[in-house]
This record gives C-alpha cells, sequence and structure tokens, in this order.
C-alpha cells in the first residue's frame, strides 16, 4: 500500500533552511500487487481497490496469462489471503504450472518485490507532495514503466544478492 501520507522521510537540510513537504493525508493511497521476474527483471503490477482474496485470486489469474508457458514459483509473505480457501481450487488446477513458496515469519528482507515497493518509494513517494492520488499514481506507472524499459538494472539492484 502506498499511502498518500508517506511523503515524510528522513531527508537533510542545510542548518537553518528546513525543508518544507506539504502533505494532505486524506488516508488515501494505491494498492499494488506485483511479481518480480528474478531471471529478467520484468516487472509486472497491477492496482486494485481492496486487496483480499478474490483479488489475489484474479491476480494469480492474470500472472498465468501473463506467463503462458512454464512453471511459475512465486515467493509470498504469509498473508492470510495467500492460504485462503478460495483459492485452493484454482491452485489445485494450476499445480502443474504454478507453486506458491511462503516465507518465513516477520522475514519481508527475503522477499525481493519487497525490495522493489521499497525503491519505488523511496524513488517516487518520499519527501514529495503530491496533491492526489491521481498523481501519486502517475508517477508510480511511470516508474514501473522506467525500470522495465532496463530490466537488467532491476536485477543489478534487486536480484545479485540471491
Amino acid at each position: 500500500m502506498i499511502r498518500d501520507y508517506q511523503a515524510i522521510q528522513k531527508t537533510w537540510f542545510v542548518k537553518g533552511k528546513q525543508r518544507i513537504i506539504p502533505t494532505f493525508g486524506k488516508h488515501q493511497g494505491l494498492k499494488l500487487i506485483g511479481t518480480l521476474n528474478y531471471e529478467t527483471g520484468e516487472v509486472f503490477c497491477i492496482e486494485e481497490e481492496r486487496y483480499d482474496a478474490e483479488t489475489f485470486l484474479r491476480f494469480l489469474q492474470l500472472v498465468l496469462e501473463r506467463y503462458p508457458t512454464g512453471k511459475i514459483v512465486m515467493i509470498l509473505d504469509n498473508a492470510r489471503i495467500h492460504h485462503a480457501k478460495l483459492i485452493q481450487p484454482f491452485l489445485k488446477e494450476h499445480e502443474d504450472r504454478l507453486e506458491l513458496v511462503f516465507l518465513l515469519p516477520y522475514s519481508p528482507q527475503l522477499n525481493l518485490i519487497e525490495g522493489l515497493w521499497k525503491w519505488l518509494k523511496s524513488d517516487v513517494i518520499y519527501n514529495v507532495f503530491y496533491s492526489s492520488v491521481q498523481e501519486i499514481r502517475k508517477n508510480v506507472q511511470a516508474f514501473i514503466q522506467r525500470i522495465n524499459q532496463k530490466p537488467e538494472q532491476t536485477i543489478d539492484r534487486l536480484c545479485v544478492q540471491l
């Protein structure tokens, strides 16, 4: 979740010239779901209104469409929706193509997509004032497009540590 009030982060300024970063704090934001292909560096990301089991199921369907051949292994945290009963029949039906691997609790540093979200926030959100969620959305989409144009940089930044 990228929230409109996340703007304020660590910053520096010349002594006596404090940097002022306005916020409007309406508690709005973007809910993003994404994948990072560790081999190609490609990022596939969608925005949804809610993040629940139905949304996750739709996302899994989109992932299979996006990658129509081969085995897909997704590394996930242990969010409740990733284990939901609703998705179990779908997983069973596609077990030859789709495998979900769950990380240990409290280990986001092992999931490289978390590094992508951190990168996105530092490049797009932190210490910048956006007057609307639409403006945030536009800049997030531009970021995703920009990094997908040079996926080798994404691999260098996020995947080399593997």
